[in-house]
Parts: C-alpha cells; structure tokens; sequence
C-alpha cells in the first residue's frame, strides 16, 4: 500500500540480493505474523478473544495436515498458561509412582531377618505420616488463598526428603535404646537422642520455604503420630508379637517341630542367643554392611589418597561450572516438551533471535510533538533501536510534502486531516489518543514500538535493554513505561544469578547462630560450614555442567540443597566431634554406624523416588530431576566418602580426651592401692 515499514524482524532466514545498496531482500526461511485482538476489559469480550484464539489454532492445525510443505506454528496469549499448567496434569500419575517407590524402599529398608525386631510396617507409617503433613500444609496453603502452578512441583519431593529423615532416624534412635528398658523408656531415649537435631533443620525448612514444604507439619507429624506409632510397636516387641501379622512369637520348642518355611517366618533370630548380647539390632543389613565392611574399608590408608584425588576432581568440575553459570530466562524450561508453545519457541529462537521482542512504548502525558526539543528528546530516548512509530513516519510525509508544521495548530490539523486518513497510515489510529475540549484537540498519549539488534544471548540482551530504558523513565522529562509480555518473566530471572548466593549464605550465617546458641562444638559448626559449602557448589557447578539454567526451578533446588545437606551431615559432623574415643578413625566408624543407617535409608528412598520424573514429558520435570539427583549424590558422597576421609586427618585432635582417661584410671588405679592397704576385706566386698 505504498508505505515504509521495518520488518526485519517478522523475517528470519534472511538472504539479501548481492550488492544491493538499500537491502533488498533475496529470500527468507521463516515469516512472524503478529495478530492484535481488541479489547475492552469485560468478560464477555475476553470469553470472545479467547473463543477467537482456539478456533485460530484449530485453523493452523487443520492448515498444517492441508499443507505438508509448509511449518506452521502458532502461539496464542493463554497458550503459555495452558502449557504451563499442563506439566502439572501429566505429572501426576508419576508423583503416585513415587510415592509407591518410596513406600516399597521404606519397607523394604526397615525389614530384618528377626520377625521381632523387623519393622517394616513403622517404615510404612513413617511415609504416610510425611504424606499427612503434606496434605495438611497444602490444605493451609490453599485456605490461605495461595495459588499452585507447576513450578511447585518439587514441594512434595522437599517436605518427602526432610520428613523420612526425622523418621529414619527416630528408627534408628529405637535401635541404639537398651532392650532391657521398658518401652515408654525407650521411646523416651530415642526422642532425646533425635528431635534436638531434627527440630534445629525442622527450623531452616521453615525460614527458607515457609510453610510450602510442611517443615512445621512435619515436626508436629514426627513427634504426634509417628511417635504413637513408634510406641505401639515397642509395646508389640516387648510383648513378643510378631511385627507383621502381631501374634505371639511360639517358643523355641515349638518352632522346632515346624517345616522350615514356618520357621523362617516366625523366629526372632535371637532365640537361642545368650542374654549378655548388647544390640541384637546390629544384625540389620545395613549396619551389619557398614560395621563389618564398609568402614574398615574407607578408613584403610590405601584407599584415603584415592579419595582425595576423587575430591580434587569433584571440586574442579564444580568450579568449572560455577564459572560457566548461565541464566534460564527461557521460557520452554517451564513448559512440558510436547506442547505447542515449546515447538513455536524453538522455532522463533531459531529464526527471530537476532532481534528483541517487539517493546511497547507508551508515553501516558500531554507533549508538545512539534516542538524540536522534544523530538530530539524522544530521538535520544529510542537511539540504538529500530522504531515503528507513527511520530517517524509522519515526519517523513512532512518532509516528502515539503511542508511545515512548528506549530500545535499545523501539526494537529495536518496529522487528522490528512496523514491518518491516508490508507497506508491509517493503522497508526490505534497508536495516538486524542481529546476534545471545545474546538481544541489534544493528544495526551501515544504509543510507538521498539525492536534491538541482539547477539546470540538474546535474553541477556533484552534484560540489559529493561536495565537500562527503566531508570531513563525515571530521570527524563517525558514520562512513559516500556512493556512487553516477556519483560514478566525477565523480571523474575534477572537475579538469578546473584539471589541463590546470597539465599545460601544467609542460610549458613543462621546455622551458625542455631548453632552458637545451642553451644555446640565450634569445629562442628566449622566443619559443618565447610561441607555444606562443599555440597552446594558442587551440585550449583555440576547442574551447570549438566546444561541446566539458573531458572525458578533450579533456584528452589539449591535453597533446597542448603537445607538437605545440613538435614544429614550435621548429625554425623557432631556425633564425631563430641565423640570421646582414643583416635580420630574410631569416632568417624562409630560416627558412620550411629547415623550412617538413617542416611542411607533416606536418600536411597529420596533418589528412587525421582526416577518417574524422568517419564512426564516436561523440561520443567527434567530440571527438577536433575537438580535433585545433584542434591541427593553430593550429600551422599561428603557423607560416605569425603569426610569420613578428611576427619581422620584434621581437627579436632582426639588426644586430650584420651589423656583424660588415663588420669581417670591412674586415679582410680591409686585408690585401690590405698584401699587395698587400709582394709584388704572392702576391697573383696567392692
């Protein structure tokens, strides 16, 4: 129609005519049609739109199957919520088969031999209570008028990993209580031993997530109806009921005139054993694994220097790929894989990216246009970008007429009369808004649009262009606000980068307050510093290396580290340094065989749970997968290999407590003599 329009970027693929001085453009692979839907802030009017948009798709479909040679992608204003949202649907099954992954390795876990002692069904409940306090701080979350979408997924895996912790280890505190002692007793030792530590993590959860993770349900869970649980079952045992089908265990004699399967099924294990047995408990798989052969091998010197060179590595590839850290700023991270906004992305970031999206710029005051200052004003303003701008194009019909208009009579009655009535200009109607009062017309706003020549790092460059177009409208005399639907998601990714350090090393600055007011040993809080540290570098680096964007998703889960490595290092880390034992190796074995049990349990259950996530066909899915497998391995390797290595060879120095032993029993060892002297016949007696 005769007019002169920027479309450099609605084409991609791009081939010029060789030579050609203006740009004439040869061919292009790929075109962007934009359509504009009217509006008028009613219900009605957006039912429409949205009625519009499907059946638009629905065309672009049947289009597609029509025509075979053609590539048609369409994307619509709620096709990002939809697919957005869709994650959610499609993960659902798989959620259920975690649950029942983590439930069989629950059970599984917490069986033995011993039909006695076995518990699989306190195993069982330990799931099910995490499941109840998750129930309840969604029902509160939702009461409270908080609103789900996908990227919340990963809660339910959160409050699943820091719950079985707490009833791993109430198990565990169970087996390392006196079996001597009455039951209410035991349960009594097993609360003290465990809840100080679970309580103090339980109080991280809180501060970093709130109540999104069920922190606060899950301790009211753990120390309500898990406890219960656990006192029905210490009832059971000191009565003698067999753990699974709760009958009395038959005596010895009996069980001997029985087929063997029988025997297997009903015998305790410790029947025929002597009574002086200390802890018939050790015979459970994984203890008997980690006493009898796994820590006599890591703590062998031929195998230490190994593990150092294997530390050497895992913290150079985690500082490789802390300084490759890139941001996620990409939308199809958040969209399940298979949806048509991922297919359209890909095809717009493959063709359309060497220019920004198109930014809106809205000028909301009275300007004098004719005026030179301001031109020059909105000149500078837009300097740098391409502009599609009725402002632009009516000073080149001014200039193509050879006419003048300085003034605000001129200007307005050329601009209404004329340039908008012309066919090739008349869709910059939309762009200005006139106002009458009398016989004098006003312009108190317009809009023009904004398109960047960007690099290959296209989000990057549209986040430094919000950077800097956003102060501008602060200092300058003109007022306006930049927009584009994009611009919500720059937001939120434009400290990506910076906010999970300073998330981290706030939560670390707070272990060492709890900690400081708990009085723990300051090594402990040192050492605990330093693995955590260790442990969230490492997965940051290593999720880096593994193609992973800082995106919302990523972020979770590293806060998420942070809680999780100190969830099951800290109990080991303290049990070591309070130890009192004669050397540095037989507190981290003794360390490993009170605490190692539970962490195992937990984190093998914790990464069996996330293999479905590998089925649900979503990006958003995929990211949490990864990030979690990160946070689970790095946790179990400082665990089982990194410090029971490092402890053995650094501070703290076990040799003051052996000193004190032995002035105990030099002490000792004189007030017998001196007993032994006054009167030979108390010391017989004693």
């Amino acid at each position: 129609d005769g007019r002169s329009s920027f479309i450099g970027h609605q084409l991609g693929g791009v081939l010029e005519v060789p030579n050609s001085k203006d740009q004439r453009v040869k061919s292009a692979r790929a075109i962007q049609i934009t359509y504009y839907l009217q509006t008028y802030h009613s219900a009605a009017q957006d039912l429409i739109g949205e009625k519009w948009e499907n059946e638009f798709c629905n065309l672009m479909h049947k289009l597609q199957l029509r025509y075979e040679d053609l590539q048609l992608y369409a994307l619509a204003s709620f096709s990002l919520w939809r697919d957005f949202h869709k994650t959610s649907f499609l993960a659902r099954g798989k959620i259920l088969v975690s649950l029942m992954l983590i439930l069989l390795t629950a059970i599984l876990s917490s069986s033995m031999k011993d039909c006695l002692r076995s518990k699989p069904f306190l195993g069982l409940l330990g799931v099910l209570t995490v499941c109840i306090s998750s129930v309840t701080a969604a029902g509160i979350f939702f009461i409270t008028d908080g609103k789900y979408n996908s990227t919340l997924l990963g809660i339910p895996f959160f409050a699943m990993g820091h719950g079985t912790k707490g009833v791993f280890e109430l198990l565990s505190g169970w087996r390392r209580t006196r079996e001597s002692l009455p039951f209410k007793d035991r349960v009594a030792d097993a609360y003290s031993d465990v809840m100080v530590s679970y309580t103090m993590t339980s109080s991280l959860y809180f501060i970093a997530f709130g109540m999104g993770a069920s922190p606060f349900t899950n301790i009211e869970d753990i120390f309500s109806f898990f406890g219960s649980c656990l006192v029905f079952a210490g009832q059971l045992e000191q009565n003698r009921y067999h753990s699974i089908f709760c009958c009395k265990i038959p005596s010895a004699e009996y069980l001997e005139r029985k087929p063997v399967w029988f025997q297997t099924m009903m015998s305790d294990g410790h029947q025929h054993t002597s009574h002086q047995e200390t802890d018939p408990y050790q015979n459970h798989f994984i203890q008997h694994f980690l006493r009898e052969h796994y820590n006599e091998w890591i703590t062998n010197i031929y195998v230490k220097p190994f593990v150092v060179i294997l530390y050497l590595i895992y913290a150079s590839f985690s500082f490789m790929g802390c300084l490759q850290i890139s941001d996620g700023a990409n939308i199809i991270n958040l969209l399940s894989s298979d949806s048509p906004s991922v297919s359209y992305a890909v095809i717009q970031q493959k063709y359309f990216s060497n220019y920004s999206p198109v930014i809106g710029f809205y000028i909301y005051e009275p300007l004098e246009y004719w005026n030179g200052t301001v031109q020059e004003d909105l000149k500078k303003l837009s300097e740098g970008f391409n502009t599609l701008s009725w402002l632009q194009q009516y000073y080149q019909y001014l200039r193509a007429g050879n006419v003048s208009a300085t003034n605000k009579s001129d200007f307005l009655s050329i601009l209404q009369n004329s340039f908008l009535r012309k066919p090739e200009f008349q869709h910059f109607k939309n762009d200005i808004i006139f106002s009458k009062a009398g016989d004098e017309s006003n312009i108190i706003a317009s809009r023009m649009y904004l398109v960047a020549r960007t690099s290959e790092k296209t989000q990057r460059d549209v986040i430094e262009l919000l950077e800097r177009l956003r102060p501008l409208s602060l200092k300058q005399s003109i007022k306006f606000i930049v927009f584009n639907p994009t611009f919500v998601f720059m937001d939120q990714y434009s400290l990506s980068v910076t906010m999970p350090v300073l998330i981290s090393g706030f939560g670390i600055l707070l272990v060492l307050l709890l900690t400081f007011f708990l009085v723990i040993h300051p090594l402990g809080n040192f050492w605990l510093i330093l693995t955590v540290t260790s442990i969230e570098l490492g997965v940051l680096g290593l999720m880096t290396l593994w193609n992973v964007d800082m995106d919302c998703v990523s972020i979770l889960c590293l806060i998420y580290t942070l809680n999780f490595s100190i969830d099951h290092c800290a109990p080991l880390l303290y049990t070591f340094v309070l130890a009192t034992e004669h050397t540095r190796t037989q507190c981290i074995k003794n360390a490993l065989q009170e605490h190692g049990t539970a962490i195992l349990q937990n984190v093998t259950s914790f990464l069996i749970g996330l293999v479905p996530l590998l089925f649900v066909p979503s990006n958003l899915t995929f990211t949490l997968f990864k990030c979690l497998l990160l946070t689970g391995s790095c946790t179990l390797l400082h665990c089982f290999v990194i410090l029971p290595v490092f402890l053995t060879f650094f501070p703290p120095s076990k040799k003051h407590h052996k000193k004190k032993k032995r002035a105990k029993r030099k002490e000792r060892e004189e007030i017998e003599c001196i007993e032994i002297q006054e009167n030979p016949d108390h010391v017989t007696a004693v």
